[in-house]
């Protein structure tokens, strides 16, 4: 309180002590502020999904068969000691063509320049220190990939991401194996048009090139125990990084595996093909 000239308590005029307490409450907000919460405005109201044609009856059995489990042992193969890691690639991706000779063999086969090129692969495989593709061949030659090992089933143990090339279409096979009671099984197997593959925890994830401008597709598969295979959970047209420069997919090839004909509720667009296995050709 301000002292007075008379030695008694000045009395503040009623003008000034507003002002006082105004610049108070200023200087209280000010601190206040300083790293405070602000409102971001008004909250969008939730809205609950609306369900359309509720009269409708509900489907009980799927209209295709089309397959979504792959589990399927590979004859002819041996997992010495039960490692997977002591599998050849080479010798699985041979079962298989000789499993599916119409896809592999003849002039009018899709992929029978994998197969003519199988002989440059030779026998057994390496991890690509040598200067080869990891596949026991020359490099650009032999059309497997090298092999990827993960333990994808959470059992503890690695199962083999194995790639293909399939030629002259310009497609790449995806397959996934694992090991049970010694025995190769294939567990995965999806063809496309691939720009990336990706491993994350028990999901094994594809990336392809979009007909549509800026856009490509994301797959996804993940170790299912009950069905004892990877199963497609997620199915996903997102942007892309790079402005749209990716380059169209090539007309897909059917797959090896036999397919059902695709859901009319299946098919992206008319405009994007997709070659694929049982498992993913329509869902």
């Amino acid at each position: 309180m301000l002292p007075s000239r008379r030695g008694h308590p000045a009395r503040v005029p009623a003008a000034l002590a507003l002002l006082l307490a105004a610049a108070a409450a200023g200087a209280l907000t000010a601190c206040g502020d300083s790293g405070g919460l602000r409102s971001a405005g008004a909250t969008a109201a939730a809205q609950s999904p609306a369900r359309l044609w509720p009269d409708l009856t509900p489907a009980s059995s799927p209209a295709y068969d089309i397959g979504e489990v792959d589990n399927e042992v590979v004859t002819g193969v041996a997992v010495p000691g039960g490692d997977i890691r002591e599998v050849d690639p080479v010798a699985a991706v041979r079962a298989e063509i000789t499993a599916h000779p119409d896809d592999y063999e003849g002039a009018g086969a899709p992929y029978r320049e994998t197969a003519r090129r199988m002989a440059d692969c030779g026998s057994g495989h390496s991890d690509g220190s040598d200067g080869s593709d990891g596949s026991g061949g020359e490099r650009g030659r032999c059309p497997v990939l090298r092999p990827y090992y993960r333990d994808l089933t959470g059992d503890g143990r690695p199962e083999m991401t194995l790639g293909f090339r399939l030629l002259p279409e310009k497609l790449t096979a995806v397959r996934v194996y694992t090991v049970e009671k010694d025995r190769l099984v294939r567990v995965m197997s999806y063809d496309d048009a691939v720009s990336a593959v990706e491993l994350a925890g028990r999901t094994v994830i594809v990336r392809s090139p979009s007909e549509v401008a800026g856009y490509e597709y994301r797959l996804q598969w993940t170790w299912d125990p009950d069905q004892r295979a990877m199963l497609l959970t997620s199915d996903e047209m997102l942007r892309t990084d790079d402005g749209g420069k990716r380059t169209k997919r090539p007309s897909a090839s059917p797959s090896p595996s036999p397919t059902a004909p695709p859901s009319p509720t299946a098919s992206r667009s008319s405009s994007a093909s997709r070659s694929a296995s049982p498992s993913a050709s329509a869902r």
